[in-house]
C-alpha cells in the first residue's frame, strides 16, 4: 500500500490562517452568548420581536452561503478563490459589527425593530461572505489529512482565545464602559474594541495563507449539477443535519446560560466566590485605577444588596474564561487523539459524554457556584476535542465528493454545511425564545419571574442535553471512518500527481 500522502504547512502559515476565525468569533460568540439578552434587556424590544429577528436574519443567512460557495467556486484571482473574499470584506464587517449593537435613542418602537432587523441582516450577509470562503480556504491549502487536522487545532485554538477574551471580558467592559453613560453605550463602545482587532485579524490571515489544491478535472459544471452530485454524497447529508443540531445547541445553550448565571444562579453565593479572589469592594468605594478596575472585573457592592450589581456579569464571565482556557488546552490533543483512532470515534464520543455532562448541571442548586464552575471544566474537556475534528470532517466532506466525481466543488460543500450551521443558530436562538415565552411564561420585563427562572434552569440542562444525544446518534451514522479517509486522500494525491489526458 502507498505511503500516506503529506503536504506541511509552517507555522506561520498555520497561525496565520487561524487569525481570520479569531475574528469572526468576536462576532459569533457574541452572538451566541449575548445577543439575545442584548435584544431584549438593552435594546429594549420584546422576546416575540427579537426571536423574529434573530430566525429570519440567520435564515438569510443560511440561504446566502450557498449563493456565496457558488460564486466562490467561480472566483478566479491571482490571489486564489477564496483569500480576496477575506481581504474585500474585512472594513464592512467591521462598520456593520459596531452598527449592530448601536441602540438608536428616541426612536419609536417600529423604527428600532427594523433598524435591529436591517443591522442583523447586513452582519450575517457579510459573515457569510467572508466566514464561509474562509472556512473553504482551509479545504485548499493542503491535501494532507493529517495536516487538516493540525491546521483545524490551531484554527481552534486562535477561536477559543477570541471566545477566551469575548467571553471573558466583553460583559465587565460593557458595565465599566456603562458608568456614567448606559448599558447601550457600554455596549457601542466594547464593540468598537472587538472590531478594530477584527480588522487586524483578517489582513493578517490575506497575507500569510496560500491556496494550494487544485481540482483533478478543470471541466467546468453547472451550479445545479454541483448540488445534485452533493445530494448523493451521504457523508455530507449527515454531517449537514448534525451541523443543524449541533450549532442550534450553541445558540440555544448560550441564551440560556446567561440567564441561568443572571437569574438562577444565587447573587450572594456568586459575591462570595468572587470575594475570595479579592474581586470586591464595598459600595462606594472608589476606582482603584488597577488593570482588573480598568477592564470592570471588581464587584462594588453589599453582599446583603446585590439586585443592582455586576456580580453576575463578573461571576459568568470567569465561568467562561475557565472553560475556554481549559478547552484550548485539551483541544491540543485532537490531532493525535484523531490520528489514533479516527476524527469520528472521537467526535461520537465527545459529544455523548457532553450530553450526559448537560443533563448533570440540572441537579445543581442556586448556591452551588463549586458545582457549575467544576461541570463546566468537565464539559469542556469532553467537548474540546470534537471541535477542530468536525470542520476537518467537512473538508473529508468535499475530498469524498472529488472522489466520487472526479470533480472539486469545496466551496458549495462548505456552503451548505454552512446553511445548516446558521440555520441551526436561527432556530436555537429563536426557540429558546419562543420555549421561554410560550411554555414558561417569559417576559423580558420580569426576567425573574419563579416561571421564568425555572425555565432557565430546565432549558440550560435537559434541553442541552437532549441536542447533544441527536448529534451523537448522527455522528453514528457518518460513514467516512479512519480507514476510508486515508484511501480517499492517498487516491486523490495519485490522481492529482498524474497529468491529465
Amino acid at each position: 500500500m502507498a505511503e500516506h500522502f503529506e503536504q506541511k504547512l509552517s507555522f506561520v502559515e498555520k497561525a496565520g490562517y487561524s487569525a481570520a476565525d479569531a475574528a469572526a468569533n468576536f462576532v459569533f460568540m457574541t452572538m451566541i452568548l449575548f445577543q439575545t439578552n442584548f435584544y431584549t434587556d438593552v435594546f429594549g424590544i420584546s422576546a416575540g420581536a427579537a426571536a423574529t429577528i434573530l430566525l429570519v436574519a440567520r435564515l438569510w443567512d443560511a440561504v446566502a452561503d450557498p449563493i456565496v460557495g457558488v460564486l466562490a467556486d467561480r472566483t478566479d484571482t491571482r490571489w486564489g478563490k477564496f483569500r480576496p473574499w477575506v481581504l474585500f470584506t474585512a472594513v464592512p464587517w467591521c462598520i456593520v459589527m459596531v452598527l449592530a449593537y448601536t441602540t438608536p435613542k428616541g426612536w419609536g418602537m417600529g423604527a428600532m425593530i427594523a433598524y435591529a432587523a436591517i443591522t442583523n441582516i447586513l452582519m450575517m450577509t457579510i459573515y457569510s461572505m467572508n466566514n464561509m470562503p474562509y472556512a473553504a480556504l482551509g479545504g485548499v491549502m493542503t491535501g494532507d489529512v493529517n495536516e487538516r487536522t493540525r491546521l483545524n487545532s490551531f484554527r481552534f485554538i486562535s477561536v477559543n482565545a477570541a471566545q477566551f477574551i469575548v467571553g471573558g471580558f466583553t460583559l465587565p467592559l460593557v458595565a465599566k464602559f456603562a458608568v456614567g453613560h448606559d448599558r447601550q453605550h457600554g455596549w457601542q463602545m466594547t464593540m468598537t474594541i472587538w472590531a478594530v482587532l477584527c480588522l487586524v485579524l483578517f489582513l493578517i490571515t490575506f497575507a500569510t495563507t496560500r491556496e494550494r489544491i487544485k481540482p483533478v478535472s478543470a471541466a467546468q459544471s453547472s451550479p445545479k449539477q454541483d448540488f445534485a452530485d452533493l445530494l448523493k454524497n451521504s457523508p455530507w447529508a449527515v454531517m449537514f443535519f448534525m451541523t443543524l443540531f449541533h450549532f442550534a445547541i450553541l445558540s440555544f445553550r448560550g441564551g440560556a446560560l446567561y440567564n441561568y448565571y443572571h437569574h438562577y444562579a444565587d447573587k450572594a453565593a456568586m459575591f462570595d466566590f468572587v470575594q475570595k479572589l479579592g474581586l470586591t469592594a464595598a459600595a462606594g468605594t472608589p476606582a482603584t485605577g488597577g488593570i482588573l478596575e480598568t477592564l470592570g472585573y471588581i464587584v462594588h457592592g453589599d453582599r446583603a444588596n446585590l439586585t443592582n450589581s455586576n456580580v453576575a456579569d463578573v461571576f459568568n464571565s470567569i465561568v467562561n474564561m475557565i472553560g475556554t482556557a481549559v478547552t484550548i488546552g485539551v483541544i491540543l490533543l485532537s490531532a493525535p487523539l484523531a490520528k489514533k483512532f479516527g476524527k469520528k470515534t472521537i467526535a461520537v464520543a465527545g459529544f455523548a459524554l457532553s450530553a450526559v455532562n448537560a443533563f448533570a448541571f440540572y441537579l445543581l442548586m442556586p448556591t452551588d457556584v463549586a458545582g457549575m464552575i467544576g461541570l463546566t471544566v468537565l464539559g469542556s474537556i469532553v467537548y474540546a476535542p470534537t471541535i477542530p475534528l468536525v470542520w476537518a470532517i467537512y473538508a473529508d466532506v468535499a475530498d469524498y465528493s472529488e472522489w466520487k466525481t472526479g470533480r472539486r466543488f469545496t466551496g458549495i460543500v462548505f456552503a451548505t454545511i454552512g446553511f445548516a450551521l446558521k440555520s441551526g443558530l436561527a432556530l436555537g436562538s429563536s426557540s429558546f425564545l419562543w420555549i421561554m415565552s410560550g411554555i414558561f411564561n417569559y417576559d423580558s420585563k420580569q426576567a425573574d419571574a419563579a416561571a421564568a427562572v425555572q425555565g432557565f434552569h430546565f432549558c440550560s440542562a435537559v434541553v442541552v442535553g437532549i441536542l447533544f444525544t441527536v448529534c451523537t446518534g448522527l455522528l453514528l451514522a457518518y460513514k467516512l471512518n479512519k480507514q476510508l479517509t486515508i484511501q480517499i486522500a492517498d487516491d486523490l494525491a495519485v490522481r492529482r500527481a498524474t497529468p491529465a489526458t
